[in-house]
Formats: structure tokens, C-alpha cells, sequence
């Protein structure tokens, strides 16, 4: 674990004192030493209102008064929103895959089942400082890329798609291949 957190500021946003606690002390270990605690959303927004920009949020899901997914979309997209590019690790007990979902489409861009390990919450930090995602403006979203990127990734399995003429080096209408090798120009 290289990455030194001793300069990175973060906001962790939870109902859940003790659940904070745990956060803040797995932060402390990391070195991370500007941690400031919100115990829901509203609080968050206020912190995030009255001058303190950090670098990553961390929030729990389920919350009164403002919960994790509304805080998300108000900083994503709200008006007076101070950092719709903050990055956002979103932690909850619920797994399901219509909730991993939902937090990826308001802009999570990290996603924490609990329980949290020090290891899978320093892997989710370290994936939004050092490999941080472009972000996507569209009519209906604003927010990292949902995409994730592979390094070195090629497909080996069969070309499922039944008008693509490229699946098989089909012929095109003059007989010519319309095969194309990516080192093509244009």
C-alpha cells in the first residue's frame, strides 16, 4: 500500500456513529488526517456549502433527511453544487445489483458492500485517485464514465452479432473485404 493520504481530505457522511468511527480510524491508519464527519446528507451539504472542498466524499446509503443517493445527485447536478467532479464512494449493506445500479446512475463512483475491510476501502480510494474516470455530461446524466476500462482486454468469444458484417470478413457489395485492421488510416 504506497499511496500516502496524508494530504487528501475527506468527508465521511454516515447516520451511524460508530460506523464513522470505524471509517475515520481505517482513514487514520492511511495517514489521512483531514477527515470531517456529517451524520446525513443535509449536514454534509452544509459542511460542503460553508468552504470545505475534499477531496474524496464517503457516504452511507440509507439515511434520514437526505440520504446517500439524493446527496449524490444534488452534488452531481445541483446548482449550487460546489464540485459536481467530487469523487464519491458510496457504502451500504445492501448488494443488490438494482442498487448498484441506481448509485452508478446518479454518479457513485465507487461502490462499498458493508462490512469494509481497511484493504477493499484503501482499493476503492486508490482507484478514484489514481485511475480516475472521465466524466459524461448526456440529458439524463452527469457523472464518471460508467464504463470501466481494462487494461489489455480482448475479446476470445464468438461475435454474437447476426448483421455485423465485420463478425466474419464478410464480402462487402464490390466483392471487396470490408474487414478493417485497426492500423488502418481513416
Amino acid at each position: 500500500m504506497g499511496l500516502s493520504l496524508d494530504n487528501v481530505s475527506i468527508l465521511v457522511v454516515d447516520d451511524n456513529t460508530f460506523m464513522r468511527r470505524i471509517v475515520k480510524s481505517i482513514l487514520n491508519i492511511f495517514q489521512c488526517r483531514d477527515v470531517k464527519e456529517a451524520g446525513d446528507g443535509a449536514d454534509a451539504l452544509k459542511i460542503l456549502n460553508s468552504g470545505f472542498l475534499p477531496d474524496i466524499l464517503i457516504t452511507n446509503w440509507q439515511m434520514p433527511t437526505v440520504d446517500g443517493i439524493e446527496l449524490a445527485r444534488m452534488i452531481r447536478t445541483g446548482s449550487d453544487s460546489q464540485n459536481p467532479y467530487l469523487p464519491i464512494i458510496m457504502i451500504t449493506g445492501h448488494s443488490e445489483h438494482s442498487r448498484i445500479l441506481e448509485a452508478r446512475d446518479v454518479g457513485i463512483n465507487e461502490f462499498l458492500v458493508k462490512p469494509i475491510s481497511a484493504r477493499t476501502l484503501y482499493k476503492h480510494i486508490s482507484n478514484v485517485i489514481e485511475r480516475p474516470r472521465q466524466f459524461v455530461r448526456s440529458k439524463t446524466y452527469f457523472g464518471p464514465d460508467r464504463r470501466r476500462k481494462r487494461a489489455n482486454f480482448t475479446y476470445d468469444g464468438p461475435e454474437r452479432r447476426q448483421d455485423d458484417p465485420l463478425a466474419d470478413g464478410d464480402s462487402g457489395e464490390n466483392g471487396e473485404s470490408t474487414e478493417k485492421s485497426w492500423s488502418d488510416d481513416g
